[in-house]
């Protein structure tokens, strides 16, 4: 495959995830990694991927919910802090664990988030049990998870807040706007500790998501979410199956 062909292939992806993200609020950094680790990418190389190409769609993102009226900026001085503070702990301590033994675990986890978002999708009406004053433990383990998975932020933060009643449309533009401080917290972890070597991943994948950002952000108030998280969903646990299968022989 030439290069061009395969950063067309990032482009693609990258394009895909992001416009899912703008919509659901989630799936850019889940369903990115599970195709990368798919492909053999490590864990760490593939999160830092994923979370160097996310500065640059999440910001746009951002920046298009705000444009949208999509933003609760209370909900999002909750998020901020402690979803930085995790990230920077999950992405230090994936660098400190060998590539073929936190696979099998990451692919695992990808998996049950993949499974928590069909489950969220099939339900007809959300648990109202929760509420935005777990917006701050939320977005600590969100944060974390986010880094060592490659992807969470959004199934662990998005999910919850709106299970316990938030409002879906400024929950997703809040936390998408919030992921962008988080990811650059995480990026910053990875350039220190890895560095960056998979240029070419990364610029498609920045690429296709900067495109889709406010394509995503305008579908946010226009498509219904449930389709989106059943197909999502349903990726993911196939990606997360068949890089736990190749992972355990």
């Amino acid at each position: 495959m030439s290069t061009e062909t395969t950063i067309i292939a990032f482009v693609i992806a990258g394009f895909l995830a992001q416009l899912v993200d703008g919509v659901m609020g989630m799936g850019y950094g889940v369903s990115l990694t599970s195709f990368l680790l798919a492909l053999g990418i490590p864990p760490a190389a593939a999160s830092a991927s994923v979370h160097a190409s996310e500065i640059f769609t999440s910001g746009v993102s951002g920046l298009s919910h705000l444009s949208f009226k999509n933003v609760d900026f209370k909900l999002f001085r909750k998020l901020v802090v402690p979803g930085v503070v995790g990230g920077v702990m999950g992405a230090y301590l994936l660098t400190e664990i060998p590539g073929k033994t936190i696979k099998p675990i990451i692919s695992a986890y990808l998996l049950i988030m993949g499974v928590v978002i069909l489950v969220r999708a099939l339900r007809k009406k959300d648990a109202d049990d929760k509420g935005a004053r777990f917006a701050i433990p939320l977005a600590l383990v969100g944060g974390f998870l986010d880094a060592i998975g490659g992807g969470g932020w959004g199934p662990v933060v998005t999910t919850n807040l709106v299970a316990g009643g938030a409002k879906p449309r400024t929950t997703i533009g809040s936390v998408n706007l919030a992921e962008f401080f988080v990811t650059v917290a995480q990026s910053l972890t990875f350039v220190l500790t890895i560095g960056l070597t998979n240029y070419k991943i990364i610029l498609g994948l920045i690429i296709g998501g900067v495109i889709a950002a406010p394509i995503g952000a305008w579908l946010c108030h226009k498509l219904p979410r449930r389709p989106w998280s059943i197909a999502v969903a349903l990726l993911i646990i196939g990606l997360s199956v068949r890089t736990l299968y190749l992972a355990m022989k």
